[in-house]
């Protein structure tokens, strides 16, 4: 990753943090002050969302060539999108906590997030149970472009055919509707930008640490 990348990914990053604490946002029933938390919440699953995407592309690549260095990106990918995803979860339960009274709801919405995670966590104890490494590859390989089908349809499909308490979701309004002021969007988006980026670097990060260890263990 280029050097100039990693700066804007960190810049936007901090940016977003500042500007989220300190600049103005709507005063909204229920939500108040916690409304700022959409600049931490769902920009995690938006990083989330990226990586998995990004994994699910390094299974197509693996499929269609067998070069290991395809699969190493789908698990590396796949391993910072559960950490974006945990921190998304924990960011929506103390949110969850402030305006609906209690950290977990029976919400279609997060039990849709919960199972996503549940989903991704079988992909890894699938590749721990098959020794052969290009087995191992090929079988995570087609089992990770379902986990990302799945991913869609319990965080974007199910959510908008049942009632559910998130904005966008069961009917209710998004927040670009009726709340996402011009302020807010220049706080949001870039801050969705620049987890990506740091996403990415992590992930980047994690794949030459398996080069490493390729070389030194063989």
């Amino acid at each position: 990753m280029k050097n100039w990348l990693k700066f804007l990914g960190v810049l936007l990053v901090l940016y977003s943090i500042a500007g989220g604490l300190l600049l103005q946002v709507p005063r909204l029933p229920i939500l108040h002050e916690t409304i700022r938390n959409l600049y931490f919440h769902v920009t995690m699953w938006f990083a989330m969302m990226a990586v998995f995407i990004a994994s699910m592309y390094g299974s197509i690549r693996f499929l269609g060539s067998s070069d290991m260095k395809h699969d190493i990106l789908a698990v590396e990918s796949a391993r910072v999108g559960m950490i974006f995803g945990i921190l998304g979860l924990l960011t929506g339960m103390v949110w969850a906590n402030y305006t609906w009274g209690a950290p977990w709801v029976n919400d279609a919405k997060l039990n849709g997030a919960a199972g996503t995670m549940l989903v991704y966590a079988a992909y890894f104890l699938l590749r721990n149970s098959v020794d052969d490494e290009q087995k191992k590859a090929r079988i995570s390989a087609v089992y990770n472009i379902f986990a990302l089908v799945m991913m869609f349809v319990f965080i974007m499909v199910l959510p908008r055919m049942v009632d559910s308490l998130h904005p966008g979701n069961g009917g209710n309004p998004g927040f670009g509707t009726y709340d996402l002021d011009k302020v807010m969007r220049l706080v949001f988006y870039p801050a969705v930008v620049g987890w990506i980026i740091i996403a990415g670097w992590i992930i980047n990060i994690r794949i030459r640490m398996q080069k490493v260890k390729e070389l030194v263990f063989g």
